[in-house]
């Protein structure tokens, strides 16, 4: 990449308790190409924020967390995409976490984080399609939803394959205080 880190596209991602963290590193490991596994699991909320937001992303993302308790989410199902798999996730209050970032940054998003989100965690990519089926079978067998809940948001520097943290903050407002 010819930027400087500095200048680099922001990420903006919700991050899981740190149990699910464990277990979806550890089937990326297991299913990821090696040589493209180069991230730990994570759920993007932003893809490319402009770098130029770094300080009024991070005071946003210090805010919000300072006011809501723990998100509350759900893995609801498999999903296929294409050439891997991911896990699919619910969670209407990350959807209003990200409306409310949205709003703030608009005029200053890709098309791409303009579009619907799709919120889920990838554990597989960039393999063949009879791979990805065979994995999306096996576990199949054995998944069942389970609930958890957000355990903060995080800004990270797109580097070009790994990212580069730029902040991370837990959710610590009071119980019951969720978008």
């Amino acid at each position: 990449m010819n930027e400087s880190p500095s200048h680099s596209p922001l990420i903006v991602t919700a991050s899981l308790p740190k149990d699910l963290q464990a277990h979806f590193d550890r089937l990326r490991r297991e299913n990821f190409p090696p040589d493209r596994n180069v991230l730990q699991a994570h759920v993007t909320l932003f893809h490319a924020l402009p770098y130029f937001v770094l300080d009024e992303v991070r005071s946003a993302l210090a805010t919000l967390t300072s006011q809501l308790a723990p998100v509350p989410a759900e893995i609801v199902e498999i999903m296929d995409l294409g050439g891997g798999t991911a896990f699919r996730i619910h969670s209407p209050g990350i959807d209003t976490v990200r409306a409310n970032i949205a709003d703030r940054f608009h005029g200053l998003l890709t098309k791409q984080d303009q579009a619907g989100l799709r919120l889920h965690v990838t554990i597989q990519n960039k393999v063949s399609r009879a791979q990805a089926r065979a994995l999306q079978t096996e576990l199949a067998a054995i998944f069942r939803p389970r609930n958890f809940n957000f355990a903060g948001l995080s800004v990270n520097r797109y580097l070009g394959g790994p990212w580069e943290p730029a902040g991370q903050w837990r959710f610590h407002g009071k119980a019951g205080s969720h978008p």
